[in-house]
């Protein structure tokens, strides 16, 4: 069994969702954690009670990753409070979907990019300078970026440049013995689109029924929280650089 105790973990975009449930599983294998919010401050504390109540340490620091101040300010407090920071999850991300490429305006591009691209890319960066030597850091990504699909495209390419960023950061980091690597989730029950979506939604049917996907469903936060703890362990202190498809062994 994984084993954090004494590490602190801090998570981007944490109370809710595939953050939550990082952050809970972390916490379970005896990880401080820093829940981070960008305005749902009540989720947080809730996230924080939860992670308290499995006997971890946590506390709750708003800041907006579109922010490279409140991204930088997030770290400190971190820093702050545990004392180091072992682990860092850059999950942090806006979900736009469904917008045929032609009909993307500057409005959703600026949105989408200033989280998703720029949020995530200065997120590794002070991961870099603040996590410890032989710490781990990790992207969380998306599916979308593997297979083109129409609709996509705004979305896709704001996830696409940080798992260039990952793979660069890895080498740059190899002599401290920093892992860095991203989760590629599928589309996920509880988190994303599909967080508070209708149990019935067909579109939910049509993802479970796809070839080749493991079991016929979608996947859980439980599936990335899985992929999580490995990349966070030390069996994963030789896997830097890489990229893990987390999708029941479907294409997308």
């Amino acid at each position: 069994m994984t084993d954090l105790n004494g590490k602190t973990a801090v998570i981007t975009g944490s109370a809710r969702g595939l953050g939550k449930a990082i952050g809970l599983r972390y916490a379970a294998l005896g990880a401080n954690i820093v829940v981070n919010y960008a305005s749902s401050r009540e989720a947080a504390e809730v996230t924080v009670a939860e992670i308290q109540g499995l006997g971890a340490n946590a506390i709750a620091v708003q800041a907006d990753m579109s922010r490279v101040a409140d991204i930088d300010r997030l770290f400190a407090r971190a820093s702050e409070h545990f004392g180091q920071i072992d682990i860092a999850v850059a999950n942090a991300g806006l979900e736009m979907i469904g917008i045929p490429f032609l009909e993307s305006t500057e409005e959703q591009f600026d949105r989408l990019f200033a989280i998703n691209t720029k949020g995530t890319f200065f997120t590794l960066q002070t991961a870099a300078q603040r996590v410890v030597d032989e710490g781990r850091i990790i992207y969380v990504g998306s599916s979308t970026t593997v297979l083109p699909v129409p609709g996509y495209g705004l979305y896709a390419s704001s996830k696409m440049g940080p798992r260039y960023a990952v793979q660069v950061l890895a080498q740059e980091l190899a002599d401290r013995r920093i892992t860095v690597n991203t989760i590629l989730p599928t589309a996920i029950d509880g988190a994303g689109v599909f967080t508070d979506a209708d149990p019935n939604h067909p579109v939910r049917q049509l993802i479970a029924s796809q070839p080749g996907r493991i079991g016929r469903r979608m996947g859980t936060v439980d599936d990335v929280a899985d992929a999580a703890e490995y990349l966070a362990s030390n069996l994963a202190g030789w896997v830097s650089g890489q990229t893990l498809l987390v999708s029941g062994g479907a294409l997308q």
